[in-house]
């Protein structure tokens, strides 16, 4: 089904991934350290790579951030395996360029359901069409959201949240029915996931002036709200 990479320095642990990805039909190689890993993915690109945080020598936290600085492995898929699970933690990992994040100890089944999830995300939108709200254009066949004359740089699932809310605006989506259109296989994932990639959208978007139009509805959810024009 998928070529998948995982890196973990212990051996319980790698085998028993490798073991119940190979049952689901998965190719599966796997990395003891940063060194070894870099050179699989010099190798040749798999479709996901499973990352444990904590890694002899160079840490996979340093490892994500390597690949998405890299042309090359930009939008590689990255599910991260740590023991931390403080919100700081969290946004770290989401931070560094995961696309997931998975605390030890962690049931397989939860590993695969959220694998299964990004996979099926991974398929390129490309016949999507180019929508503007306010200023705010998004162009999923290329991937590009501009502010007016401005570029907005931002991840995968930060684009994927923003393409929705931009198809919906003014309609406030609980964190629920974002983690349902957003995530789709979300039965694992926890609602703060998305109070996190707002968070990181607004702060994307803020470069042209447009942080303001994500709005927080108190108890009921987000909204994209079109910008009032001037003298209304």
């Amino acid at each position: 089904m998928a070529r998948i990479l995982v890196v973990e320095d212990e051996p319980a642990i790698a085998e028993l991934v490798t073991l119940n990805l190979r049952h689901s039909g998965h190719e599966v190689q796997v990395a003891a350290n940063s060194q070894a890993a870099q050179s699989a993915i010099d190798g040749a690109l798999p479709d996901l790579v499973v990352l444990d945080w904590m890694l002899p020598g160079e840490s996979g936290i340093a490892l994500a951030q390597r690949w998405r600085r890299d042309a090359r492995t930009r939008d590689l898929p990255i599910v991260m395996l740590t023991a931390r699970s403080d919100e700081r933690d969290v946004v770290q990992g989401l931070d560094s360029g995961a696309d997931d994040y998975l605390t030890k100890p962690f049931s397989t089944t939860e590993l695969l359901a959220r694998i299964r999830s990004i996979l099926r995300r991974k398929a390129p939108q490309a016949l999507d069409a180019a929508v503007q709200v306010g200023t705010l254009k998004l162009d999923p066949a290329t991937m590009r959201v501009a502010a007016g004359d401005v570029m907005v740089k931002l991840g995968p699932t930060e684009f994927r949240l923003l393409r929705f809310l931009m198809h919906h605006p003014e309609r406030v989506h609980s964190r629920a029915q974002l983690l349902d259109r957003v995530w789709g296989d979300h039965v694992f994932i926890e609602e703060r996931t998305v109070d996190v990639h707002v968070m990181r959208l607004r702060e994307a978007l803020t470069v042209g002036d447009c942080a303001g139009m994500v709005e927080t509805v108190r108890g009921a959810g987000y909204r994209l709200a079109r910008p009032v024009a001037a003298g209304a």
